[in-house]
């Protein structure tokens, strides 16, 4: 694909992201004006209107956490299918969501659930739950100084399973606060603040450094892992660092949104179809579409059946599982 091509790519999807945002702020309970919504944001008056509350306490960090949820989900998945080299991947089947959303639900079936300033713990206990689970699934995997990428897979899938029965077992007999689980599960925005952009910003930035410092060695992994060795890329050392780095963000932004599935595996997908493999390009700009899916998916959640808010989880799997049917239709057919 030609430099120019590529370059109108990226240009108009930052100008459709640009428009979704403004979107964003002014479609809810309450519309706004476009023109109130840019006063609002650029207004330094020291008096607010109800306009500008709404605008910078309640829509503002509930979008710009949308985005970052939305890009971290497809920034891991587009990892995840590079390293294993299977388009059907994504954080989600290997077992990163079930550990973080068992966790959430120990802490909210025995009580654990307490905050202090900035600090919750259901937050705390799916990070926790995300990264014990991957742990797990690296060690099961793992063969001599190796991980087979089958291996990784297969022990997700199995992990998840089982994550999934402990969780379901723990919600049928141990807790009367089965709304706050089933919300929790299905994935929401609701009730974002700034406080949980602040929680997120940190893991993020510390999970996407690695990923772009090793963006050319996942290039490389793509020719097959005996020809990356031979091209002098320490394959086994790429993956771990790409995988805990995929895993942070995913249990950064997991802790904050519950579990919002398809993402990670639908937009790098779209992606490589628009911009092609390179992942110094596919990164980016399957960071941008899962930002701009995320923020019209969770623009639909809150205004399809005002006053009634729909899990943002539940508008992703509608979006999102008719076009994995169509990728095992046509892997049938093609493949990678």
């Amino acid at each position: 694909m030609g430099n120019k091509k590529t370059y109108l790519i990226f240009l108009f999807s930052l100008i459709l992201l640009f428009l979704i945002f403004l979107l964003a702020l002014m479609i809810g309970s309450t519309p706004i004006p476009i023109r109130t919504t840019i006063d609002s944001l650029f207004s330094f008056d020291s008096e607010l209107t109800r306009f500008s509350v709404i605008i910078r306490q309640i829509r503002l960090p509930r979008v710009i956490l949308s985005f970052l949820v939305g890009s971290a989900l497809a920034i891991a998945g587009a990892v995840f299918q590079g390293i294993i080299r299977n388009p059907m991947v994504d954080p989600y089947i290997v077992g990163i969501s079930a550990g973080a959303g068992t966790a959430a639900t120990i802490a909210i079936i025995f009580n654990m659930t307490w905050s202090l300033f900035y600090f919750n713990t259901i937050p705390l206990f799916a990070f926790i739950g995300a990264i014990i689970t991957v742990v797990l699934v690296y060690n099961i995997s793992k063969v001599g100084n190796k991980i087979p990428v089958m291996n990784f897979l297969l022990a997700g899938v199995a992990i998840g399973f089982i994550l999934d029965a402990i969780r379901s077992f723990l919600m049928v007999t141990g807790t009367n606060d089965m709304q706050q689980v089933v919300f929790w599960l299905m994935g929401s925005l609701a009730g974002t603040s700034w406080r949980d952009i602040r929680i997120v910003l940190p893991y993020y930035f510390i999970g996407l450094i690695p990923i772009l410092l090793y963006i050319k060695d996942l290039n490389i992994i793509l020719l097959g892992e005996d020809n990356a060795q031979t091209l002098g890329v320490e394959v086994e050392k790429v993956k771990k660092t790409l995988i805990t780095s995929a895993t942070l963000i995913t249990a950064a932004v997991v802790s904050v949104s519950g579990s919002i599935g398809f993402i990670g595996l639908v937009m790098p997908h779209m992606a490589r179809m628009l911009i092609g493999p390179d992942h110094r390009k596919l990164i980016p700009f399957a960071a941008i579409l899962g930002g701009i899916f995320l923020m019209v998916s969770d623009m639909l959640a809150r205004s399809l059946m005002p006053p009634l808010e729909i899990p943002v989880g539940i508008i992703t799997a509608i979006a999102g599982g008719p076009y994995f049917i169509y990728l095992l239709r046509k892997n049938k057919s093609g493949g990678w």
